[in-house]
């Protein structure tokens, strides 16, 4: 099969999805904030949102792929498994004695059981009821509930951690240390799950190997016709978008990418917090958001960049020259300031298109939603009072890997 994401809205085919799991009941009051979530979510009312969101996505024909089986069964490749705990059990952040410790434990774990630990993280007290305790300073300055691998919650948002463009696939430098272990996971299945080791694709990014070069997928819209748009967010950093549009240009895979100037702030934490695709040529914006600046990056001699700035008052007609358009349709809901801010929050302008005008958004963002089929798309509304709680919504909870062209 050949893996191709060429826009944010054609017919969608296949996409990662990460139901929500263990990782979930190790968030506390106390260590959420470290953890990037607002509040504590209840686990089985967040399974069912998920199970319900995951049903319209195949409802509307879209194979789901899920994260923890796919990491379950690229675990069964020996490679992949040494690689895993060889990156996750560095000496380096345990010391020998307690990496050797987790290192023999969690290689006696099924395929399964690994990938539940991977993505729930282990305390010190589950690791010692396991296995011999042996010297280390280390252990011996732990509570009995320190984490020795921490949860994963985030992995609920498959975007960030990897994101197809075009023809390859960006497996993404994290801003947060709370996310930078998931690319270890989420490259691994890539590398060598048999869904993809077979398949020739370019990677446009290569995780913890790009440093503070960062890139987050919620900051990258594929929005058609060669053009890329990525925002300069608080997880995205100017050198990240540069390295990715240098590889896209190299390759012919892309003829321009956009950088949009965002505010660092965690209400806006991504582009797709604030602005989305719904059709080929329309995005629902945020009135708080407004038009930005931007810089146009296209390829430039000897391998080079050529970059031109533009200010917020031409933002809209720059996306409509990118697609080849006169003008594009952006539809702001007009709202009041609380009512705006109150469904930003709660992620009204998150949707995923699963076809060109149709997207599935949550149905508490009222307003929102009442406003976009009043401009005739088609919302397919899903419930996300659990989900919602880490700040994200449907298109941070999906990785398309496949859409049909337009």
């Amino acid at each position: 099969m050949a893996y191709h994401v060429g826009s944010e809205v054609g017919r969608l085919r296949q996409v990662i999805l990460h139901r929500p799991g263990d990782e979930m009941t190790r968030l506390t009051p106390t260590n959420k904030d470290d953890l990037l979530f607002d509040d504590v979510l209840w686990l089985h009312r967040a399974q069912a949102e998920h199970d319900q969101f995951a049903h319209t996505l195949s409802s509307r024909g879209a194979e789901v792929l899920y994260l923890t089986e796919l990491l379950t069964e690229t675990l069964a490749v020996p490679e992949a498994r040494t690689h895993v705990l060889d990156a996750v059990l560095d000496p380096r952040s345990f010391g020998k004695a307690t990496a050797d410790m987790l290192h023999a434990w969690a290689s006696g774990l099924s395929d399964a059981d690994l990938a539940g630990v991977l993505v729930a993280g282990v305390t010190k007290a589950e690791l010692l009821a396991a296995t011999d305790e042996k010297p280390s300073l280390y252990l011996r300055t732990l509570a009995p509930s320190s984490f020795l691998l921490p949860p994963l919650p985030n992995h609920l948002f498959t975007r960030d951690t990897s994101c197809w463009i075009y023809d390859g696939v960006a497996i993404n430098s994290m801003r947060k240390p709370a996310r930078m272990s998931e690319t270890v996971n989420v490259g691994a299945i890539y590398r060598w799950h048999p869904r993809f080791a077979g398949e020739q694709f370019p990677t446009w990014a290569d995780g913890a190997a790009e440093g503070a070069a960062t890139l987050e997928g919620g900051d990258v819209l594929i929005i058609g016709n060669g053009a890329v748009l990525i925002g300069l967010s608080e997880r995205t950093s100017a050198v990240g978008v540069e390295r990715v549009a240098q590889r896209l240009f190299a390759a012919g895979a892309a003829t321009s990418v956009i950088a949009v100037d965002m505010p660092h702030v965690r209400a806006q934490m991504h582009l797709d917090t604030v602005m989305t695709m719904l059709d080929p040529e329309s995005f629902v914006r945020y009135a708080g958001f407004g038009p930005r600046d931007t810089l146009i990056l296209r390829p430039g001699p000897r391998g080079g960049l050529k970059v031109s700035g533009h200010r917020a008052s031409e933002f809209d007609r720059v996306l409509a020259r990118a697609l080849g358009l006169d003008a594009v349709r952006v539809l702001t809901p007009p709202q009041d300031a609380l009512t705006a801010e109150r469904e930003q929050w709660n992620d009204a302008c998150n949707v995923l298109a699963v076809a060109p005008g149709v997207v599935v958004a949550y149905e508490r963002n009222v307003a929102t939603s009442e406003f976009l089929r009043g401009h005739g798309i088609e919302v397919l509304e899903v419930p996300g009072g659990e989900l919602g709680r880490g700040r994200g919504g449907p298109r941070c909870m999906s990785c398309p890997v496949l859409r049909d062209p337009l």
